[in-house]
C-alpha cells in the first residue's frame, strides 16, 4: 500500500523517513515528496574505450567504466547543465533520502519533463528498504532540442510503499552495498557484481 500525504508527513515529521534537506509541505502533494536535483553530473565519453565487456573480468571493466565516466562535472548554482538529443547523463538528487527497512521508495519523473523528451530515471525507479544517500538519477534526452537543466529545479518525485513486513536484509546493512551512502552522480560500479 503506498503512503498518502498525510502519511508521509508524519513519516518525515517523526524521522521514520529522512530527507536532508527536509522539504516543506508544499513539496508533498497526492502520494509523492517532490525532489530537486543537485548540481553534479557525469558524461559519457564515447571515444575512449572500444566497448565496455559487462560480463568480463572486474578490473578491467572498473578501470573502463571509470574512463568512460569522466570526471565528475560540478556547476554552479545559478548556472545550467545542457543535456543534448540522444546523451546519457547522470546526475543526483539535491535532497539525501533515508528509508527504513519497512518501506520501499518508488522514483517518478515528472511528466511535463517526459513531454519534452527528458527521462529521469532509465530504470532504477527503485529505492530500496534501508538505503541511505542521494539517488543518482540516469537522464535521456529523446527530444529533439537540447535541454537546460537547473540545480535544486523540481526533477522527480518520490513515493513510498509499506511492507508486508520490514526487510531481512535492508540496502544499507548488506555487506555488497555498493552504493551505500552516495552522494553525487557516482558512476556504475558493475564490476563489483
Amino acid at each position: 500500500m503506498r503512503l498518502s500525504d498525510g502519511d508521509i508527513e508524519l513519516a518525515l515529521e517523526s524521522g521514520q523517513i529522512k530527507l536532508t534537506p527536509q522539504p516543506d509541505v508544499s513539496a508533498i502533494s497526492g502520494i509523492s515528496v517532490d525532489l530537486r536535483l543537485a548540481n553534479s553530473f557525469r558524461v559519457f565519453s564515447n571515444n575512449s574505450v572500444p566497448f565496455l565487456d559487462l560480463s568480463g573480468e572486474r578490473e578491467q571493466l572498473n578501470k573502463d567504466i571509470d574512463t568512460v565516466m569522466g570526471k565528475e562535472i560540478v556547476i554552479e548554482d545559478d548556472g545550467a547543465f545542457f543535456i543534448h538529443p540522444g546523451e546519457l547523463v547522470l546526475g543526483s538528487t539535491f535532497e539525501s533520502v533515508e528509508i527504513p527497512d519497512n518501506l520501499v521508495g518508488w522514483l517518478d519523473g515528472r511528466s511535463s519533463l517526459a513531454r519534452l523528451g527528458l527521462m529521469v530515471h532509465v530504470t532504477a525507479g527503485r529505492i530500496d528498504p534501508g538505503w541511505k544517500g542521494q539517488v543518482v538519477l540516469e537522464f535521456y534526452n529523446l527530444g529533439k532540442m537540447p535541454l537546460a537543466l537547473k540545480p535544486e529545479m523540481i526533477i522527480c518525485a518520490l513515493s513510498f510503499e509499506t511492507l508486508s513486513n520490514p526487510a531481512n536484509r535492508p540496502y544499507c546493512s548488506r555487506v555488497n552495498a555498493k552504493y551505500k551512502n552516495q552522494q553525487g552522480a557516482i558512476s556504475s560500479r558493475m564490476g563489483d557484481d
